[in-house]
């Protein structure tokens, strides 16, 4: 089971069996979030990292 959620963005975060599915679900949180207007970001943006297990 796959975990996504967005640092900082209360709300945001979705579960799936598989990558293309979680990031579907992801866009889908995201969209309805931002439905209400911008968000109040609680958090800084600090970087991101890709880590591949072989």
């Amino acid at each position: 089971m796959y975990v996504a959620y967005v640092p900082g963005f209360p709300g945001a975060h979705t579960q799936a069996e598989i990558l293309d599915e979680l990031r579907r679900n992801l866009r889908e949180v995201l969209e309805m979030l931002l439905e209400d207007g911008e968000p109040s970001l609680k958090a800084e943006f600090v970087g991101t990292q890709t880590v591949v297990v072989s």
